[in-house]
Order: structure tokens, then C-alpha cells, then sequence
């Protein structure tokens, strides 16, 4: 089942020539094609680890004398705020890289040995506060603290100053009374906004309390005091709003922390049983668990049987029987039995903490159209900050306009200016997505591969295991000899219960049999052909199709029937008396039901499939034709699936879905490489692109429907941000906005993306 994900091909290139392949830890060099080897460990490449197509920091490979920190930054949560500290921390000598996770509030940063003090107090002159977060192995999401709650008051305060103060101007009483109305507004309500915003323009920031801060000031000074003052307060309030529902977004993986019970009943060395606190329950000891019970840590069932509720791990819909010797894990329901299993992971390095840890790497990922949004708001905000500028400065001399309607229109424009609706959009989608695919029992690796999975044009399969249920099963019964008193059926099967050849196991399960089975002696192989043994003192032989000739017993309508079983990709084997065939057993690796609805659905999305098998020919083409999938290649050893990987690629995105080591190979070229049944491995979970925890193929459907809604969010998102701001824009050119419509405007379109994108987490 674990495979690697990277296969080291001869001597890796020279790091300076190789370019990036975007494949995890791999490179590809450019004289060689598409061989793939470990990332060098010199150059840019190792300067930069987190630059776009990179993998999360880690914290192996480090050179010596550096580490990594994880810091907890409670008002670290907008790209803004990113800016900030990016900026100041990348001046720092000590610092070697930063890794941001703004949906956690979480930065990684990789610095020398004795820097971390220095890192925290370049943090507090930013105005932030960091704490230490224990490492993410440890726990991932479950242990960023929970943001501190701000009283509600101050801001009720400042609403009903600001709300008088728009009454004393409509009432027409004297200005001077609006006016400390306003200015008690502000100061209760946006001292924070003000301190922030003065903190961001000293470090050369534009960020949000900047533009609002000076457009506030800007109100002011024209004698705007009502909408100065509801201006700040719409905005702090709008803020506060959106603060709630980003915690929506984030809390769309810690609720996956919770699915854990705190305390599990374990064996004490005396006999007894005793509670104790999962995360200090070390492997091997001996966990008892109740009808009823979440099940508190991995472990192998040592006694008892029961059904358990697997969704929470895998997806699955039904609860799954477990008995002595199978796995159970983490977060995952007992059913009506009761049973005891021993424990094989720490809390800290169970299933559902590796899974919560790979999404939470994968939030912080920086997806594709975050990056060029990122990009692209680099540009604009200084660029509409230039053009109210312009606007203020230059508007009155060329038109001949008054000076107080221009400056207006301009403070209108920098409220409008910040990007943050159109920044927030793509990072609470993805969560969204991604925390819905985890959910479902599917582990998306990055918001890369959920972005890219809606281009795949052909997905390409493993035979065994993925499409069948990898284990030979008996499918036909053909009884060819009717003698009296003589039961070929009966012989065949206590004749292959002495065998532990694959095949002679499918027989002997394969029909139930009343009553004690025949002795058998003199049981011997055959080898290459079958096995023999003697019962009632008669010799029979019972092995495949070449055993037959030897023996001389085959005819033409035997050959027959064996030429149309075997062109169905099945393999049979016959029992004879040495004199004639007494009964023939065919044997097949059965499709899984779940395999022909899947490539149904897949062709119905568009999306074309190839199986890629080491079976011969006939067999792959007979099961790819019970399953109805496009092409089919047989004969296939490792490099010949990573060929036909990259000869399908030039047709379009391609996936590869496979389960073992010799699909690795194709599973590293193609563009998204699917593991199946990921759930308790670690070498899967971590080194897939997409990981699925159970054995079902409809979860690729599942992956690509996800992949495709996701999409349609982003692009939702895009233009409701783009499009509100450039509908207000030209309003406040044409002075039909006012500062308060704008403020409703900004934070407006970002309560609307971000409700939109949490549409996804509900799956």
C-alpha cells in the first residue's frame, strides 16, 4: 500500500541548471526530460523554499544552527498584516525564510539558533502580539490558541456618539457639539484603527487602517464631523463582523481536533482499568472501548468485535465490522460491541492528527490564483491611492472645480482603495473546499491541486486494488462429469484447502461445503501447472490449462470453453482423474461495485480514463470492458506507466490513481497523483497530492465536482470584488458616493465573498 512519491533516478543533476517541477521535493532536469530527483539543497531553490510551487517548510534538512518557530499572531489575519511583517522580518539577517497561514493566524519562520527573541520584538513594534505554538506534528490546528474576545461595548458606545452626532447636524444645532459628538466616536471606537494605521504608514504600508485612517483625518479637517464618526464606527463594526465569519472558515478544520475524546479507558499493570488522558497513552498499551465510545487513538483490535462509524477518517457512509487483528482509528464511533485494541500511534502522530496537519499545511499553501491576486494588489492599491491624490490635488486646477467636493470624492476613493475583499476571496475558498473534501475521507495536499483538479482531462488508473478488489475470487463452477457417489466439487475444494497458492485459496472460499471435507494424502505440487493428492485411493490432479494437455485429457469443446473464460480475464484451473476432466473452477479479481459507477460518473464529467496494468493484455482489456473505460494498456512495468503517463499528459491534465510502489513513478509525473486507501498511512498521507481514505473511486468524482464548485466560487468571488469596487469607484468619480456608502461598499463585498466561499465547508 505506501509508496514514494519520489523515485531517484541516477545521479541527480547539477542544482544550478534544473528548473522546478512543481512535484512536491522533486526537480526535473532539462537534459533529461522528465526523470525526477530529490530537490537540491543549494542555490535559490534552498534560499527560498516557500517561493510559489514549493513545498511547507519542514523541519528536516535544517542546516545546523538554524530552526524553525511556529508563532501564534492574534491580529496577524489579513494579507495586510502579512505585508507588514513580511517586510520588516525579511530585512533581518538572522531570518532565512517565513511561512504565513493567515487563516490560522500562524507564521513559521526559519531563523538562526538565538534570533527568536529578536523575531518577537520586530513583531510588537508591528503593534502584534506572538505566542509560541507547540510544533505542528504535534497536534496541528488543535493547538493555536483561540483569539482573545473583545468587549462589545466600546463600539455600542461609539455607535450611539456617532449616531447623535449626525442628529445635532440635522437638527441644526451648533457645530461645535456634533463636532466633540464625532471626536468621542473616534476615540472609542477607533483609537485601534488610528494606532494601526499610523504603525503600517510608518513602515510604508497602505494597508486598510492607513487608507481609513487618513480618510478619517481627511473628513475632519473638511468639517465632515457626523460621517467622519460613522464612517469609523460602520467600519470597526464591520470588522468585528468579519473577524466572526473568517473564525467560521477557520474553525472548519479545528472541529476536527474535537472529534478525539479528552480521556480513554486503559489497562492498568495490576489488571485494572483506569481513565487517562489520550495524549499521555504511549504504543502499546491496551485501550477499552464502550458501546458507543469515540474512539480515542489508532490501536489493532486484541479483543471484542463491534461496528464502527468510520466517516469522521475516511468518508465512508456505512459503519465498517471490525473484529481481532483489524484497524480501528482515531475520531471514529464505536458501534453497539465493545472491544479492547492496543494503541500503535500517540495522539500526536495518529491518522486524524497527520490529516489535520496536512490541512492545515495545506491552508498556508499559497494557491494560484492567490498568488496573482497577491500580485495584482501590489499594484492597485498604491495605484487608486496615486489617483485620489490626483484626484484632490489636480482635479480643482483642471476643471475648475471647488476644492472641498474634489478632496471628498478623494477620501471616498482611498476607502475604496483597500483590496482586502478581493485578497480575503481566495484563501476563505479554499479553506472552504478544502476542510469539505477532509470531511468526505479526501486529503487534498494544497489549494493548488483543489484549483487544478477541474482541468483534468484524463485520469489514469491502477488495475489491482484501484478498479478491483485486488484479491482473486472464484466466479464460475462448472461440473463436467456426473458419476455416481462422485462429488469433483467436494474433491476440488479439500484438495486446494491444502494449497496456499492464491488460486487454490479463492476455490476452497469460494463454495461453502456441508459436512467434513475428504481426506487427502499423498498431496504434492505440481509446479507450474497445479497441485496433486490422492482421496478414496484415487490420483487426482488439480491445476491449469497446461496441466490439462500434459495429461492429454483436453478436447476441442474444453478448449473452447476455456478459450471464451479466459478471454473474459479470468484464470481457470480443472480438476482430472488423470483420465478425463471431472469439473472446471474459474477465478477472477473481482470489479468493485463502486469502480463502474465511479468511471460512469467520471466519463459524465467530461473526463476520459486509461487503465494502466501489469496484467496481460486479455485480462485488462476484459475488465476495463466490464467497467467501460476508454483505453487500456497491459503488460505495464513501473517506467512504462510513467511513459504513458507523460504521452497522455500532452492531451491534457492528466491524473494517476494507484496504490503501490511500482506506481510511484506515474503518480510523481502526472499532474495530480491520487493514493488510495490513505487512511492509517503515514508514507500516503504525507506525500500524495490527494490522499483517499478509503478504497472508493467515487471520491476522485467527489474530488472533481469539489474542484469545479470551488472554481465557480473563485470566479464568484473575483468579480463581486472587482465589480462592487469599480462600480463604487466610478460613482465617487462622479460624486454620487459618499464616505459612509463606501465604507458599506469595502467591507460589504468582503462579508459577501467570504459568506459566499463558506458555502463550500458545508461539502
Amino acid at each position: 500500500m505506501a509508496f514514494q512519491r519520489i523515485t531517484p533516478i541516477t545521479t541527480p543533476p547539477d542544482c544550478c541548471h534544473a528548473r522546478v517541477s512543481g512535484r512536491g521535493n522533486a526537480i526535473e532536469s532539462p537534459a533529461e526530460g522528465n526523470k525526477l530527483y530529490p530537490r537540491p539543497c543549494c542555490g535559490a531553490e534552498a534560499a527560498h523554499p516557500m517561493a510559489p510551487g514549493r513545498a511547507a517548510l519542514g523541519a528536516t534538512g535544517l542546516p545546523t544552527g538554524v530552526r524553525l518557530s511556529r508563532l501564534y499572531i492574534d491580529q496577524m489575519d489579513c494579507p495586510t498584516e502579512e505585508g507588514m511583517i513580511r517586510k520588516k522580518l525579511g530585512g533581518m539577517s538572522a531570518v532565512r525564510d517565513m511561512e504565513f497561514n493567515l487563516m490560522q493566524r500562524v507564521l513559521t519562520v526559519m531563523h538562526e539558533d538565538d534570533a527568536l527573541p529578536a523575531v518577537e520584538a520586530a513583531i510588537r513594534e508591528l503593534g502584534m502580539d506572538s505566542r509560541p505554538v507547540a510544533d505542528a506534528a504535534a497536534g496541528a490546528a488543535g493547538n493555536a490558541p483561540e483569539p482573545a474576545a473583545k468587549p462589545w461595548w466600546p463600539l455600542a458606545l461609539a455607535g450611539v456618539a456617532a449616531l447623535c452626532a449626525e442628529g445635532v447636524h440635522w437638527a441644526g444645532w451648533p457645530v461645535w457639539i456634533g463636532a466633540a459628538l464625532a471626536l468621542a466616536a473616534i476615540a472609542i471606537g477607533g483609537l485601534g484603527t488610528y494606532k494601526k494605521g499610523w504603525i503600517a504608514l510608518r513602515h510604508g504600508n497602505l494597508n486598510i487602517n492607513a487608507l481609513m485612517s487618513i480618510a478619517v483625518t481627511g473628513a475632519l479637517l473638511i468639517g465632515q464631523w457626523p460621517e467622519a464618526a460613522m464612517v469609523m464606527v460602520l467600519f470597526a463594526l464591520a470588522e468585528l463582523i468579519e473577524a466572526k465569519s473568517l473564525d467560521r472558515a477557520r474553525n472548519a478544520i479545528r472541529g476536527l481536533v474535537q472529534l478525539t475524546p479528552e480521556l480513554a479507558t486503559v489497562r492498568q499493570p495490576d489488571g485494572g482499568w483506569a481513565d487517562v488522558f489520550a495524549g499521555d497513552i504511549e504504543p502499546g498499551r491496551i485501550v477499552r472501548v464502550k458501546p458507543g465510545e469515540r474512539i480515542a487513538l489508532d490501536g489493532i483490535i486484541t479483543d471484542g468485535q463491534s461496528s464502527v462509524d468510520q466517516a469522521p477518517i475516511t468518508g465512508e457512509s456505512l459503519p465498517v465490522d471490525k473484529t481481532a487483528g483489524d484497524t480501528v482509528f482515531a475520531g471514529t464511533i464505536n458501534g453497539a460491541g465493545a472491544f479492547e485494541f492496543r494503541v500503535t500511534a500517540a495522539a500526536a502522530h495518529s491518522t486524524l492528527a497527520r490529516i489535520i496537519h496536512a490541512v492545515e499545511e495545506a491552508q498556508g499553501a499559497r494557491a494560484p490564483t492567490a498568488r496573482f491576486i497577491d500580485r495584482f494588489a501590489r499594484i492597485y492599491t498604491p495605484a487608486v491611492f496615486v489617483i485620489a491624490l490626483a484626484v484632490a490635488v489636480l482635479a480643482p486646477l483642471l476643471s475648475g472645480g471647488g476644492w472641498y467636493e474634489w478632496a471628498y470624492r478623494a477620501l471616498v476613493m482611498l476607502v475604496i482603495a483597500c483590496p482586502c475583499a478581493l485578497v480575503i476571496s481566495t484563501p476563505v475558498t479554499i479553506v472552504g473546499g478544502l476542510g469539505a473534501a477532509a470531511r468526505n475521507g479526501i486529503l487534498i495536499k494544497g489549494g493548488a491541486y483543489l484549483e487544478e483538479g477541474h482541468k483534468l482531462a484524463w485520469l489514469a488508473l491502477d488495475k489491482t486494488g484501484t478498479i478491483t478488489h485486488g484479491k482473486p475470487a472464484l466466479t464460475d463452477t462448472v461440473v463436467l462429469t456426473q458419476d455416481a457417489g462422485l462429488d469433483p466439487v467436494r474433491i476440488a475444494i479439500a484438495i486446494a484447502a491444502r494449497s496456499d497458492h492464491p488460486v487454490s485459496r479463492a476455490v476452497a472460499a469460494g463454495r461453502p461445503i456441508d459436512g467434513a471435507l475428504p481426506e487427502v494424502t499423498a498431496f504434492g505440487a505440481l509446479p507450474g501447472r497445479g497441485v496433486r493428492g490422492t482421496v478414496d485411493g484415487v490420483s487426482y490432479q488439480f491445476g491449469n490449462h497446461r496441466l490439462i494437455h500434459e495429461l492429454g485429457v483436453c478436447s476441442a469443446d474444453l478448449e473452447a470453453r476455456l478459450g471464451e473464460l479466459e478471454a473474459q480475464g479470468k484464470t481457470v484451473v480443472l480438476l482430472s482423474d488423470g483420465k478425463r476432466v471431472l469439473a472446471l473452477f474459474a477465478v477472477a479479481d473481482t470489479v468493485k461495485d463502486s469502480s463502474r459507477a465511479a468511471i460512469r460518473a467520471l466519463h459524465e464529467l467530461g473526463i476520459k480514463t486509461l487503465m494502466l496494468t501489469g496484467d496481460n493484455i486479455h485480462t485488462a482489456r476484459a475488465i476495463a470492458g466490464q467497467v467501460g473505460i476508454d483505453d487500456v494498456l497491459g503488460d505495464q512495468l513501473p517506467e512504462d506507466k510513467l511513459r504513458a503517463v507523460a504521452e497522455y499528459g500532452r492531451r491534457g491534465k492528466v491524473g494517476m490513481v494507484g496504490d503501490g510502489i511500482n506506481d510511484a513513478p506515474a503518480l510523481a509525473r502526472a499532474d495530480i497523483g491520487f493514493a488510495m486507501g490513505a487512511a492509517g498511512t503515514d508514507t500516503a498521507i504525507e506525500t500524495a497530492d490527494v490522499a483517499l481514505m478509503d478504497d472508493d473511486l467515487n471520491k476522485i468524482v467527489r474530488f472533481v465536482r469539489l474542484s469545479r464548485a470551488t472554481r465557480t466560487v473563485l470566479v464568484q468571488n473575483i468579480a463581486l470584488a472587482l465589480g462592487i469596487k469599480a462600480v463604487f469607484l466610478a460613482l465617487a468619480m462622479l460624486g454620487m458616493a459618499t464616505m459612509w456608502m463606501a465604507v458599506f461598499a469595502d467591507m460589504g463585498a468582503s462579508l459577501l465573498v467570504v459568506a459566499n466561499g463558506l458555502r463550500l465547508t458545508r461539502g
